[in-house]
């Protein structure tokens, strides 16, 4: 078996000075974060170097717990419609490095907007804990939670969004490529320029690789099969973030075309949570789009490429010659979750009264 790309990476190579550029920008940013289309590209970054900064005070200089305990007394309430390994791992150890104490509500648990209204559930609850985390279903549910809490919310997922995560991919993008530009002295130095090509379905990681992606000059090539567009409202977005930071955001229906000349490759499953009826059939509409060897080689993305995915992941979406390789970080990106999500709750959670 291919030897894995290592998940412990130095962050990029311009240490505290790259950090405390953005770090003013924390003290700006809105209650919640619903998705990262409503953050300005300082914000986004100042949140990328607090994450950064966590990892590398833990794991290069010993550092277990935050020295301040910025959560200590706090609750914070998790609320996961659905189920998640990394998702679950990362909020509830963050909180824990924090200081804090973590609720987990399952879909066992509490059943948002069944037995009692989504509206009445966020003003219980929010009234009850410091912050809430909703891993959830419909974008409604998330809006609506923000909505009529009284408590920070940080969406941990839902149908359009997740902002987490896509942190989590540009704190990756920065570690390795900025161990390949040691002249750089920020984030966007570092990224700025990026391709990146998306090979598979329109949804929630997409849409908001495209609302943070441009913004921050990272070029995008989105190719998903003619029967699943990017909504137009979303291209319309990355449209105009792109033409204010002169990057490009362009759209294909064939893998091979978009690849070409990508530094990052990046897929992620055909058939989400609640779409199981539709498998059979999307496996029909997505034939061609397995990111493979034979895939790369008649693309040609650029020489030092690699390949992401969010996780979990099915063979049908990457050949395992791609997903153990050298050139895949997955395992270290799946790793950022913890980092940047420790990063959004010490932001939003940790200010409040």
């Amino acid at each position: 078996m291919p030897r894995l790309a290592s998940s412990v990476i130095p962050m990029a190579t311009n240490g505290s000075s790259v950090r405390a550029l953005h770090t003013p920008a924390l003290s700006t940013l809105p209650r919640d974060m619903i998705s990262l289309a409503d953050y300005t590209p300082e914000q986004i970054a100042a949140l990328v170097e607090s994450a950064a900064d966590f990892k590398d005070k833990t794991k290069n200089h010993g550092q277990a717990f935050h020295p301040d305990e910025p959560l200590k007394g706090k609750t914070i309430g998790l609320l996961f419609s659905k189920r998640s390994t990394r998702t679950r791992v990362a909020s509830e150890t963050s909180i824990a490095y924090l200081g804090g104490h973590a609720m987990f509500l399952g879909k066992d648990d509490i059943q948002l907007g069944v037995n009692e209204s989504l509206r009445d559930s966020a003003i219980v609850i929010s009234s009850m804990v410091d912050g809430l985390f909703a891993r959830v279903g419909a974008h409604s549910e998330i809006t609506g939670l923000a909505k009529y809490s009284s408590a920070p919310i940080v969406n941990a997922l839902c149908d359009e969004n997740h902002p987490t995560q896509i942190l989590a991919d540009l704190l990756t993008i920065w570690e390795v490529f900025g161990k390949r530009k040691p002249e750089a002295k920020t984030v966007f130095d570092v990224v700025r320029g990026l391709n990146v090509a998306w090979v598979g379905d329109a949804n929630n990681i997409v849409y908001e690789m495209l609302s943070a992606f441009p913004k921050c000059g990272i070029n995008m090539n989105v190719c998903t099969p003619s029967k699943y567009p990017i909504p137009e409202s979303v291209q319309q977005m990355a449209k105009s973030d792109a033409d204010k930071a002169q990057s490009n955001v362009s759209y294909f229906t064939d893998p091979v075309q978009a690849v070409q000349n990508a530094d990052i490759i990046v897929t992620d499953t055909w058939v989400s949570m609640g779409q199981e009826t539709e498998k059979a059939q999307r496996l029909q509409d997505f034939a061609g789009y397995q990111v493979t060897q034979q895939l790369v080689d008649a693309g040609k993305p650029n020489k030092d490429w690699i390949f992401m995915h969010c996780l979990p992941r099915k063979p049908e979406e990457v050949s395992d010659e791609i997903f153990y390789s050298d050139r895949s970080v997955v395992f270290q990106e799946a790793e950022n979750r913890k980092w940047t999500i420790l990063a959004a709750f010490s932001a939003l959670f940790s200010k409040r009264a």
